[in-house]
C-alpha cells in the first residue's frame, strides 16, 4: 500500500479535493480531526498538555478549551512546537494502526496542513500539494470562519509558503479557479494506481 499525503495551506482546498478523492474509493486520514479528537480521547495527550500548559486548557467535562489554548499556541511560537511535540507522535500512532485497517487499498491518503512543517511527509511515499492564491484562500477562510484578515494572517504566517511545499511535492493540484479539480485528481489517481 502507498501512503500519500495531502497538503496545502490554510483555505487551499484539501478538504474538498479529499472529497474527490473519497468518491473514487480511496481512503482519506485527516490528521487535523484526528489531533482535535485525540485532544479530548488520548489520556497521554491530555495529561502532557496540563502538564506543559495548566489545566485551564480543559473544561470541567474534559473537552479542550478551543479559545484557550488556540490563544496559548499561537501567541508563542515555543508553545506552539511545544504542543505540536505532544500531539503529534499521537496522531501518527493512530495513523500507523488506519493504515493497518486500510491494507486492501492500493493507495491511502494522509491529509495534514502542516505535513512538512511536522516532518510528517517523512513517513509518506508521497505527497499532494494543493495549492491557491493567497487572495483566495483569505476569502474562502473568511467565509468558512468568519474569522478576520489578521487572523486569518497569522495562520497563513505560521505555515510554509506554497513556493516551498510546491519545491518538496510529487504531485500538484492547483485551486485557484483557473483549473477544474475532478481531472487534475483523475490524473493523479490514474498515475497512483497504474504507476506506483
Amino acid at each position: 500500500m502507498i501512503k500519500v499525503g495531502i497538503t496545502g495551506g490554510i483555505g487551499s482546498g484539501k478538504s474538498l479535493v479529499c472529497e474527490i478523492f473519497k468518491c473514487l474509493g480511496v481512503p482519506v486520514f485527516n490528521s487535523d480531526m484526528e489531533s482535535k479528537n485525540l485532544l479530548s480521547t488520548n489520556e497521554g495527550v491530555k495529561k502532557g498538555l496540563i502538564h506543559s500548559f495548566g489545566a485551564q486548557i480543559y473544561s470541567s467535562n474534559g473537552e479542550i478549551d478551543k479559545a484557550v489554548f488556540a490563544s496559548i499556541i499561537f501567541s508563542d511560537e515555543d508553545n506552539l512546537r511545544l504542543a505540536n511535540s505532544i500531539i503529534h507522535p499521537a496522531v501518527a500512532s493512530r495513523f500507523h494502526d488506519w493504515c493497518e485497517e486500510q491494507e486492501r487499498s492500493k493507495y491511502v491518503l494522509k491529509e495534514a496542513a502542516i505535513l512538512f512543517e511536522s516532518g510528517a511527509y517523512k513517513q509518506l511515499d508521497l505527497v499532494i500539494a494543493i495549492l491557491a492564491h493567497e487572495a483566495i484562500r483569505i476569502e474562502r477562510i473568511k467565509k468558512r470562519d468568519n474569522s478576520s484578515e489578521i487572523e486569518i494572517r497569522k495562520r497563513i504566517d505560521k505555515q510554509w509558503p506554497d513556493e516551498k511545499i510546491n519545491s518538496m511535492a510529487d504531485f500538484v493540484i492547483q485551486n485557484s479557479g483557473n483549473k477544474l479539480l475532478i481531472p487534475q485528481v483523475l490524473e493523479i489517481h490514474k498515475k497512483l494506481i497504474n504507476d506506483y
